[in-house]
């Protein structure tokens, strides 16, 4: 398969909507290019699934996301043998059927997987580029197309969940974080069409709250629930309830620290 040259990318109004806040377009097309899997490292909300999407988008390619989980087995990336009407027959998992259409396949919060499922990933990311099927006896060679994503948020690793080093020196990596104030704005009002006075404030109350991650909460209010609450808003919502619902009841289960973070709702909005 020929890689599509810079000239059959899809073109920007095409594309889902995304503002960078660096250089990490240009690395993801190079490494795509020269068929390096990619690493990304960013909080929860920050914007990297979007990301990956408006790349896929701009690079003209397919996309397999998976939702990693505790559960998450090697087969259930890989494939596995079902029973059908006609007796038993191989399904291809996702990351299968990526390598054979020379697709993008993007692992959200890989760290989350069991530990045994990365193994079947590492084939793919050194230079044989190959995705071994067990139980079928197929090696596949992926082509040029194919690139592998990951991506994992760092405040939650741990000694139980963490990406092995021998793994995590396999990728190109990028570090993702919440946009400064004035990307956040620009953000807000491409997605929503929030009215510029009233994103200002919503942005400046997401760093009030942010403020607060190392104290009492156990995430950030990320960029994802502001574009919740900037759409419950605009949407003729009270501002209030809408803040509520989506920066206050999202963020903790404590009476305490929801009446804290209403506190600091009330002190911007007033």
């Amino acid at each position: 398969m020929d890689m599509p040259t810079r000239n059959e990318l899809s073109t920007d109004e095409s594309l889902p909507f995304y503002r960078p806040q660096g250089n990490e377009i240009a690395l993801f097309e190079r490494a795509w290019r020269n068929q390096l899997p990619v690493l990304i490292k960013g909080p929860t909300g920050c914007g990297k699934t979007r990301f990956v999407q408006h790349m896929a988008a701009r690079l003209g390619r397919p996309l397999y996301t998976v939702a990693c989980h505790d559960d998450l087995t090697a087969a259930d990336l890989v494939g596995r043998h079902l029973i059908g009407s006609d007796g038993t027959y191989w399904s291809d998992g996702p990351l299968t059927r990526a390598v054979r259409e020379g697709a993008i396949c993007y692992l959200d919060e890989v760290v989350e997987a069991r530990k045994d499922t990365t193994v079947v990933l590492h084939p793919l990311t050194d230079d044989r580029r190959i995705l071994p099927l067990e139980r079928t006896g197929e090696t596949l060679q992926a082509p040029p197309g194919f690139m592998l994503v990951v991506s994992y948020n760092p405040g939650y690793q741990n000694l139980l969940k963490g990406m092995k080093p021998s793994t995590r020196q396999r990728f190109v990596a990028m570090s993702f974080d919440f946009p400064p104030p004035e990307l956040e704005l620009e953000v807000l009002i491409g997605e929503t069409g929030i009215d510029t006075a009233e994103g200002e404030r919503l942005v400046r109350l997401a760093n009030a709250l942010r403020a607060l991650k190392d104290h009492d909460l156990e995430e950030a209010a990320s960029t994802r629930l502001l574009v919740y609450a900037a759409t419950l808003i605009r949407d003729g919502f009270a501002v209030r309830d809408a803040c509520r619902a989506a920066l206050v009841e999202p963020l903790s289960d404590d009476d305490e620290t929801l009446a804290a973070l209403m506190e600091v709702i009330d002190a911007n909005f007033a």
